[in-house]
């Protein structure tokens, strides 16, 4: 299998970061940034109901951004893709409140 071509290269980022342009995504994945979470975690950290942050959490295992792991009847998510590893910091950094 050949090198990818610039502007399959090009699809690929533009999928990658389709998935990182939404500011709900974006809270999950900074809140998710320093380490693991529970979904209930999640949920106060991230001002959306249920239904909507389990929906954005579904986006975010489909595209392979993040992982889970079921202990008992908790769920924890964790960044699973190593370029959200590198890019996060960088972005909530960007963008964090400076006070």
């Amino acid at each position: 299998m050949g090198a990818l071509t610039d502007r399959e290269r090009a699809h690929e980022t533009a999928r990658f970061l389709k998935v990182l342009a939404n500011e709900n995504r974006l809270m999950v994945l900074c809140s998710l940034n320093d380490g693991e979470l529970t979904v209930g975690a999640l949920h106060q950290r991230v001002p959306l109901s249920q239904s909507a942050l389990s929906q954005h959490l579904a986006v975010l295992r489909r595209e392979g951004f993040v992982i889970t792991r079921r202990e008992a009847q908790t769920i924890y998510y964790r960044i699973a893709e190593p370029r959200v590893h590198q890019l996060m910091p960088v972005v909530c950094d960007l963008f964090s409140d400076p006070t």
